[in-house]
């Protein structure tokens, strides 16, 4: 059973990856590692708040892969069935058959596929946060050595993932006392600690390692040793995001309308994104009621961060897969609060859900995963930038000398596009200005500056309108004619330029 959970998330994850385009961060982050490309190191950024373990990952799966959006998705599915196995691993702490539903719970999870094909760092802090939680509950419960580097590792790579780390640290301590207050409210035999099996020197390994793994990829590998500064510096810049929003501001019950049912104007979803989540977060109220402290841990845990995200006003709907992982731990565990005589019910119950989730993950995930009216699929470059990038890449395939054809983008916020064309060495991008001469092999223009720039064309050329993602302008796409003509056969070029217009032919004069 556990193997068939794996292979499920795994066929899940990999099926059809490059069906969406690359989304605007994806597009940040293989700029990023185009740069690490040509200064042989990452230079951390504090106000980007991003740590550079992901950076590297991708550089080296892009180095063995190429540049293409496969190799930068892999590693991030990877993860994602990592996260799946991890959550077997709870097993011990919390039994087979827990452990096993919140397995397939996030192996079928909307969420956790979609972002578990994004190459973005939120699979990371799960990941991380899923390795320090079970080293800290191994360490109570077995108390040996593979637990604390488990700990360990955990820790380091929530650091060297992303300064959210903080909360997720902050919410893992303060679970403590609380699990503490309770025990004493509720008790129950056999929960004295594990006896430690681990020595100091151990210890000092595992801080030692860890340490060592965090100045070497915050200094750049030792190029930029300004960048460990980073490590407390990004918090300020981190704290000002968090409390002003800067674009991405919501309501503190967000994450409930993503989880669970809601009902907007013009629009009626009755069934949400993550049931079996949410009904975890709900039974998180009857979390005494839990014969495991390790169950009441993943409770209390669970709630601390779901409170933390929820007061932050910057929200983006893939950090839900960051803090609701412990709420499928508390869904497997219903089957422990039933009676004997409704545990078969309670299967059900599961079994429907699992099943609803299932089916809304392969509807996001394989139809719906650039729509707009998604709330996933946020910031989400459309399928319109196809119309672009095809052409393009269908004539460097034929003959990789057109990765030197010559394209003009004029207007704002082009991303991923500078990632995508990244192969092709001379393109321009043009926010504010034009180049001063206008004609290129292809271009794609703002709305606003259409007509200006079509006043000043000399060339024929195929056009189309394109919009690469909600809250923007459309663009128009101009294909040089000379170029592309084979791309597109038996097709009449849409604008001529002035200069192959035919003059008008000039009216008699009149006989005298």
């Amino acid at each position: 059973m556990p193997w068939l959970i794996i292979a499920l998330a795994a066929f899940l994850r990999f099926f059809l990856l490059g069906i969406k385009p690359p989304h605007f961060d994806e597009g940040i982050n293989g700029w990023f590692v185009d740069q690490v490309m040509k200064n042989g190191f990452y230079r951390y950024d504090p106000t980007n708040y991003h740590g550079p373990l992901h950076f590297y990952v991708l550089l080296l799966f892009e180095s063995l892969f190429g540049r293409n959006v496969w190799a930068l998705r892999l590693p991030i599915v990877l993860v994602s069935i990592a996260c799946v196995w991890l959550a077997l691993k709870f097993e011990p702490l919390v039994g087979s058959k827990v452990s096993r539903i919140a397995a397939l719970a996030m192996a079928v999870s909307p969420g956790f596929v979609f972002y578990g094909r994004y190459a973005i760092h939120e699979v990371w802090l799960q990941f991380f946060s899923m390795m320090f939680i079970l080293g800290l509950l191994g360490l109570w419960r077995r108390g040996t050595l593979t637990y604390l580097w488990y700990a360990g590792a955990g820790l380091t790579g929530m650091i060297l993932t992303k300064e959210t780390y903080a909360i997720h640290v902050a919410c893992a301590l303060l679970a403590i006392p609380t699990l503490a207050v309770s025990y004493a409210l509720n008790r129950f035999p056999d929960t004295k600690p594990a006896k430690q099996t681990w020595s100091w020197i151990d210890l000092a390994m595992v801080v030692i390692v860890g340490g060592f793994a965090v100045i070497f990829f915050y200094s750049g590998t030792f190029f930029n040793w300004s960048g460990v500064k980073g490590l407390y510096l990004a918090f300020k810049a981190w704290t000002e995001t968090g409390a002003a929003g800067h674009g991405h501001e919501k309501a503190w019950d967000y994450w409930l309308k993503i989880m669970g049912p809601t009902w907007e104007v013009g629009r009626a979803d009755f069934l949400g994104y993550e049931l079996p989540m949410l009904v975890g977060l709900i039974l998180c109220l009857f979390c005494q009621k839990f014969k495991d402290l390790s169950l009441r841990y993943l409770a209390i845990y669970g709630v601390g961060s779901f409170v933390a995200y929820s007061y932050v006003k910057y929200k983006t709907p893939w950090c839900v897969i960051s803090f609701g992982w412990p709420f499928l731990f508390v869904f497997g565990g219903a089957i422990l609060l039933v009676r004997p005589k409704h545990l078969r019910l309670a299967q059900r119950i599961i079994g429907v859900l699992l099943a609803i989730s299932l089916g809304s993950s392969i509807w996001l995930n394989y139809f719906r995963c650039s729509s707009p009216d998604e709330p996933y699929a946020y910031v989400q470059t459309y399928n319109d930038m196809f119309k672009l990038t095809k052409p393009l890449l269908t004539l460097a395939k034929r003959d990789p000398s057109n990765y030197h054809l010559i394209g003009h983008l004029i207007r704002s916020s082009v991303y991923p596009l500078p990632w995508v064309l990244g192969d092709f060495d001379r393109v321009g991008y043009y926010e504010g200005s034009m180049p001063p001469n206008l004609d290129g092999d292809f271009l794609l223009v703002q709305q606003d500056k259409i007509k200006d720039v079509e006043s000043k064309l000399k060339g024929t050329y195929y056009t189309e309108m394109m919009t690469l993602r909600n809250y923007q302008d459309p663009s128009k796409i101009f294909f040089s004619a000379n170029v592309f003509k084979d791309v597109f056969p038996g097709r009449k070029p849409e604008f001529v330029g002035g200069a192959q217009k035919l003059a008008p032919t000039p009216a008699p004069q009149k006989t005298p």
